[in-house]
C-alpha cells in the first residue's frame, strides 16, 4: 500500500538545531547540517528519521539501525555505529518527545478537518454567540445562544456547543462532540465524540418506580486539560463537576456528577468514577479502575488497573486489587493464598 502521510510533512530540523533545542551533545560535528524530517523506531528508521534508545534490550536494533540521528545516553553511545550521528543526553526519550512535538505540532490536538478558517459553510452560529477573531468552526458545527469561544480555538465537524457555554483560547473540540452547561479554560483539548455537561445518573426510588433527580450544576474544566475520545463528564447536581488544571483523561472514561478532580491527574481508559468522587492533585488511575461514590483518593495516590475502590485512599499510597487495598497488603494476601494447603 502506498504510504500516505496524514500529517503535513515537516520542513525538518538540522541535527545542530536539535542539539540546541534539547541541549544534547552531538558526537560528530560534521553531521550538524543533516536534516531530520521524521521520527521512527530503531528498526524502521530511515536516514531522514531520528530515534532514541534508553534501554539495553534494544542494543541489537541500534547496531542495525539506518536512522539519521539517535538521542542516546552516555552508557549506550559506544554501541552505536561510528557512521550514525548521535546526540548524547541523560534523558533520551524526553528529548525525543521534544523533537517530535517540534516536527509534528498538528498531531497534538484535533485540527480543522475541512482545512478551513473562520466559520465554515454549513456551520450554524447563533447571532448572540460571541466568537473572537481567529476561531475556526468546521462545517456542520452548531454554536448555541450566548456561547463564547476564544481566539485560536477550533470547533470540529458536527460538534455542538450549547447555550451559554464558554470555551477559552487556543482550545480544540473534536468532531462530533457535544458540550453543554460547561465553562472551559484555555489550551484545553477535547477529542472527538466526547459528551460533556449532560445530566448525571441519579434517581430516587419510590413505590411508583425511579424518579429522576434534577441536575442543575455545571462542568468546569480548567486550563491545559486533555480529554480523550468518547469520554463522558456529567454536570453537577446542585454544585459543579470540576476537572483541575493539567489533568489528562484517556478515551472512554466516565466521570459522574459532582466529581472533583485535582490538578495534573492521569485517568486511563475505561475508568468509571461514580458521583461525588474526589481526587487530589497528581492522582493516577490505571485502566478500568472503578471508584464508588463519595470516595476520596488523596494527593499523589496511585491505583492499579482493574482495581475496585470502595474506601478512601490516603495520599501517596499505592493500592490495587478488587476490592482495592494497600499494595503490600494485597501482595501478602496473594502470597498467603498461593502457599495455603489445599
Amino acid at each position: 500500500m502506498t504510504h500516505r502521510p496524514f500529517f503535513p510533512l515537516p520542513s525538518g530540523l538540522t541535527i545542530g538545531e536539535i542539539a540546541t533545542l534539547t541541549g544534547a551533545v552531538p558526537r560528530n560535528a560534521a553531521s550538524l547540517d543533516r536534516v531530520i524530517t521524521g521520527i521512527a523506531s530503531l528498526e524502521r528508521a530511515r536516514p531522514s528519521d531520528i530515534v532514541f534508545i534508553d534501554n539495553a534490550k534494544y542494543l541489537e536494533q541500534l547496531a542495525g539501525s539506518r536512522a539519521g540521528a539517535c538521542l542516546i545516553s552516555e552508557k549506550f553511545e559506544q554501541y552505536a555505529a561510528a557512521t550514525m550521528p548521535t546526540l548524547r543526553t541523560p534523558k533520551p526519550y524526553h528529548d525525543f518527545v521534544m523533537v517530535a512535538r517540534k516536527l509534528f505540532p498538528e498531531s497534538l490536538c484535533p485540527v480543522s478537518q475541512f482545512d478551513g478558517e473562520a466559520i465554515g459553510a454549513g456551520a450554524i452560529v447563533h447571532p448572540s454567540a460571541e466568537i473572537e477573531d481567529g476561531v475556526t468552526v468546521d462545517p456542520g458545527a452548531v454554536i448555541g445562544p450566548h456561547a463564547s469561544i476564544g481566539s485560536g480555538t477550533v470547533i470540529g465537524v458536527n460538534a455542538m456547543i450549547g447555550p451559554g457555554v464558554q470555551i477559552g483560547r487556543d482550545s480544540s473540540v473534536g468532531s462530533g462532540s457535544s458540550i453543554t452547561h460547561a465553562l472551559i479554560g484555555d489550551n484545553v483539548i477535547i477529542h472527538p465524540g466526547c459528551r460533556i455537561g449532560q445530566d448525571g445518573f441519579r434517581y430516587h426510588a419510590g413505590a411508583q418506580g425511579h424518579v429522576k433527580v434534577p441536575q442543575v450544576g455545571r462542568v468546569i474544566i480548567q486550563d491545559r486539560v486533555e480529554i480523550g475520545a468518547g469520554t463522558a463528564i456529567d454536570r453537577g447536581g446542585m454544585g459543579d463537576t470540576l476537572i483541575g488544571e493539567g489533568t489528562k483523561i484517556d478515551n472512554l472514561v466516565q466521570i459522574g456528577h459532582n466529581c472533583m478532580i485535582g490538578r495534573h491527574c492521569i485517568i486511563v481508559s475505561q475508568c468509571g468514577l461514580s458521583g461525588s468522587v474526589t481526587l487530589g492533585d497528581y492522582v493516577v488511575l490505571g485502566g478500568q479502575v472503578g471508584v464508588a461514590d463519595h470516595i476520596t483518593i488523596g494527593e499523589g495516590a496511585m491505583v492499579a488497573a482493574k482495581s475496585g475502590v470502595i474506601g478512601n485512599i490516603p495520599a501517596g499510597e499505592k493500592w490495587l486489587g478488587y476490592p482495592a487495598m494497600p499494595g503490600r497488603s494485597y501482595l501478602r494476601a496473594f502470597a498467603s493464598s498461593r502457599t495455603r494447603p489445599k
